[in-house]
């Protein structure tokens, strides 16, 4: 009787997959029983193929940090079969890898959920808050350390980008930031780190946070490299990271690390998420507001990032294109967030359509870049005398609901860059490249004294080799 309620349940998961995902399911599992098959004929069970801790240690040594090999093992240990005491045995039956890469793969948030309990604590019962903490850390650095080794960044590497230490820990304080308890309160700090959740709030948690179920779906099918391949089940994780142009073998690295790149694009709108192409950096193009406007004018929707002299970073996703007008531009798909010391994006409070201004050479009206809030008292503000900002919010900015993002509300700029999000827009050719010239005698100026050079070489579109050097 047993043998067929486990057979049913085993049928009904493995009946979730594909033919082609089936059998490459069954390679994957006979590649890491390999080593065992010999060792089950003693006991006259041959045919029962069962995968040990260190046979996936040893597959996995590469792809995946040793601890989150370890919490993939713990969860595929959790799961009982009928009949069967299945936590006593150190052994992964057939089974239970396949039921794992259902719940995990192709389940919902209840059924992911006893998994996910067994990866943050081998033992039963709720958790601590320090048990998700670390979970979560090592869910996201698995996810950059598998996709730098699977050469899945699309041209953004460690040399390239920040040091991704302080972005896993920003990430998943970011995401630690949901968790609710059954009272709707939210622990923060130190409180945070002694609460005890049940089941039921992580649940809820995963179901909230849909990065938690793409992560995992990343380090299954990159790290166990199990249908990794399948385009209709990647979907998911498609637009992970996004492709990177313009940075490749310019020497520069950029503000931004692998989580806050992954984090902040999954906040832009869809259809801007598939492309990052870098516009305009201080360090390549000069710390000179002309030069800025003549990158990013016209350009379609941006990614702006600064870092103040005090090490903080932040920014703001301009929706529509950059204009020097005297006027508030953009809509509601407009942002502000902080890379540093803390990930978070802030959105629009329905307040006011102050979203994003960029003027130069008024007399009257303020000169430089802005997003949100009012004149003279920006949630993020470059002036136009280049190097000079602010961020101001007492106690939010009124637009976005943003904190002061710098770590003075008058700050020093140390560095900027800006990044297009999605394709171009078509007449961003040679013809649409003069337009901010009309508009900036000062530019025209510059560029004349420059020999006009520099300004081509920063305004040519990067070699489009980038993604295919992987």
């Amino acid at each position: 009787k047993m043998g067929n309620a486990e057979s049913n349940a085993y049928r009904d998961h493995l009946s979730r997959f594909l033919p082609e995902e089936q059998s490459e399911i069954d390679g994957v599992f006979d590649t890491l029983s390999g080593s065992n098959g010999s060792a089950g004929g003693k006991n006259g069970k041959a045919t029962k193929k069962t995968v040990t801790l260190a046979a996936l240690q040893a597959r996995q040594s590469e792809p995946l940090p040793e601890q989150m090999t370890l919490r993939l093992y713990n969860g595929m240990k959790s799961i009982d079969l009928p009949g069967k005491s299945s936590g006593l045995s150190e052994h992964i039956a057939k089974e239970q890898f396949v039921i794992f890469m259902s719940n995990l793969l192709k389940g919902n948030a209840e059924e992911k959920i006893t998994i996910i309990m067994r990866m943050i604590s081998k033992a039963e019962g709720p958790v601590k808050g320090k048990q998700i903490q670390e979970f979560t850390e090592d869910l996201i650095m698995s996810v950059v350390h598998v996709l730098s080794y699977r050469k899945e960044l699309k041209g953004w590497n460690m040399e390239n980008t920040r040091d991704s230490g302080s972005g896993v820990k920003a990430l998943a304080s970011q995401l630690l930031s949901e968790l609710k308890l059954a009272d709707g309160t939210k622990p923060v700090g130190p409180q945070l780190m002694e609460t005890n959740f049940d089941q039921g709030i992580i649940e809820d948690w995963v179901y909230r946070v849909p990065q938690i179920s793409v992560f995992l779906s990343v380090v299954i099918r990159q790290g166990l490299h199990v249908l990794h391949s399948l385009p209709d089940q990647t979907k998911d994780i498609v637009n992970l990271v996004p492709v990177c142009k313009g940075i490749k073998g310019r020497g520069l690295v950029s503000l931004f690390d692998i989580p806050s790149i992954i984090y902040i694009n999954s906040q832009l709108p869809t259809e801007l998420q598939h492309k990052w192409q870098l516009l305009f950096s201080s360090r390549l193009h000069g710390e000179s507001f002309s030069q800025l406007c003549g990158h990013i004018v016209n350009k379609g929707p941006c990614i702006v990032i600064l870092k103040d002299l005090d090490g903080y970073i932040f920014g703001g996703f301009a929706s529509q294109s950059w204009e020097v007008k005297p006027q508030f531009q953009g809509d509601n798909r407009c942002f502000l967030f902080s890379v540093f010391p803390s990930l978070a994006v802030y959105t629009y409070t329905g307040y006011n359509d102050h979203y994003m201004y960029l003027n130069n050479g008024q007399q009257t009206m303020p000169n430089g870049l802005g997003m949100g809030g009012q004149h003279g008292y920006f949630g993020l503000w470059i002036d136009s005398d280049y190097g000079k900002g602010h961020s101001k919010a007492k106690p939010r900015c009124t637009t976005y609901n943003s904190p002061q993002l710098s770590a003075k509300e008058e700050f020093t700029l140390d560095a900027m860059e800006v990044w297009a999000v999605g394709d171009l827009p078509e007449s961003t050719g040679t013809k649409g490249k003069k337009s901010i010239l009309d508009v900036d005698p000062e530019a025209q100026a510059l560029l004349e004294m420059a020999g006009k050079s520099r300004q081509s070489e920063g305004l040519r579109e990067p070699v489009e080799e980038d993604d295919d050097d992987d």
